[in-house]
């Protein structure tokens, strides 16, 4: 098999070769892209899905059809380093540099310079840190409070007027956004609300795992009706076997459906793990088709590479005492997992726990689906915590000491 054609690319973010199962989400974003583009309201869409189901694939998808579609694109990733409003101005420098050079009667867009200019100022940011290029002097009293509920909705308007002005529409995409803290969100989607009330052209698609939803409703009573919430879960059996088999007979070769079958067991039907079994078992195979057994031969070195890349990465974040909570959680079995099992587990009281997994849910590790459950956020870290467990007899032993 020659490896060059190999059609799978397992990746943070990469383009699967077939996009399988996600075609109702899309026709959301299609939906409210021409909605925006037309004046009619529309909720802004808020992905939620485990880690390795796709989100970010989703975002970029959606990023070329708003292009596409005639819109203006910012997308950025939120992290922990970097506050909201610090990780969008540069973004909006540029869009409204761009408004300003097109053709067209109107002044919104330098407006909209100075108003950015003066929300700089109004977050004790100086002006030179970001490079303007032009004299444009700041717009006192204008997203300049340094309150940011009242800042970035008033900053958002002015933005969307110069889009409105030259004709075109904004389209906002952020992903990771769970790592905003409650006031950015508050104030995101007090900004968005502003965006709907008036109809002005500037959508919002972001991606977050599941505690999103709830940080939403919490930070904001009528985010639910501001924003849809689909839920992006692992594929079914069809639309896995589409994604394995289709990229296969695409690049002129074949692959067994009892081998198929065998993916799907092993990876639940989470998008990232289908790829990485697809790419090691087409690299494996010495000739067309890939049988069952060329992907149970492939298993242990994609577990090698999972354990080592995807699990591991994420795993040498953590404290000791961190590591033994999901240690703890691992050796119930399968989750959701009970507050009172884990601690059973541990040996300890419910109320002292509460601190390591307020940390392991603000490092993104674990969620709550459900009051008084638990949950990985990444697919199958169960099964690696399991395979590692010789390593932490030690560690178990100490920290409990």
């Amino acid at each position: 098999m020659d490896r060059i054609r190999n059609p799978f690319s397992p990746g943070a973010g990469s383009p699967p070769p077939e996009l399988a199962g996600r075609d109702a989400i899309l026709e959301q974003a299609r939906v409210l892209f021409g909605r925006i583009r037309a004046k009619r309201p529309e909720k802004s869409l808020l992905l939620t899905g485990l880690r390795g189901v796709g989100k970010t694939v989703l975002l970029n998808e959606m990023e070329r059809m708003a292009l596409a579609g005639g819109f203006r694109t910012i997308l950025v990733e939120a992290h922990e380093n970097k506050s909201l409003a610090v990780l969008l101005i540069p973004h909006l420098r540029r869009l409204l540099f761009d408004l300003d050079r097109l053709a067209g009667a109107g002044n919104k867009a330098r407006r909209g310079i100075a108003v950015l200019k003066s929300f700089i100022s109004g977050i004790k940011l100086t002006v030179g840190e970001v490079e303007f290029g032009i004299d444009i002097d700041p717009e006192q009293g204008a997203a300049d409070s340094g309150d940011l509920e009242v800042d970035l909705p008033n900053l958002f308007t002015a933005v969307a007027e110069a889009a409105e002005e030259r004709g075109v529409a904004v389209a906002l995409l952020i992903d990771e956004i769970q790592y905003f803290s409650s006031p950015e969100l508050s104030a995101l989607i007090m900004a968005m609300h502003k965006m709907q009330q008036r109809q002005l052209p500037l959508a919002l698609i972001g991606a977050g795992l599941p505690v999103l939803p709830g940080l939403a409703g919490e930070s904001k009573s009528y985010a639910e009706r501001l924003f849809d919430f689909p839920d992006i879960g692992p594929l079914s059996a069809p639309e896995a076997t589409k994604a394995i088999h289709d990229p296969i007979a695409a690049a002129g070769e074949a692959i067994e459906a009892a081998a198929i079958q065998e993916i799907f067991r092993l990876t639940q039907g989470y998008p990232y793990f289908l790829q990485e079994w697809g790419y090691q078992a087409w690299n494996h195979a010495e000739a067309s088709p890939i049988t069952r057994r060329i992907v149970e031969e492939t298993t242990a070195l994609v577990e090698q590479r999972l354990d080592e890349n995807f699990f591991r990465v994420r795993f040498n974040r953590l404290t000791p005492r961190e590591k033994t909570y999901l240690r703890a959680m691992a050796q119930l079995g399968v989750g959701p997992y009970r507050t009172a099992d884990i601690a059973d587990v541990l040996g300890t009281k419910i109320t002292t726990l509460g601190p390591v997994r307020a940390n392991l849910i603000k490092k993104g590790m674990i969620y709550s689906p459900a009051h008084g459950d638990m949950a990985f956020t990444v697919p199958l870290f169960d099964e690696y915590m399991r395979r590692i467990i010789p390593e932490f007899r030690a560690l178990v032993k100490r920290d409990s000491s």
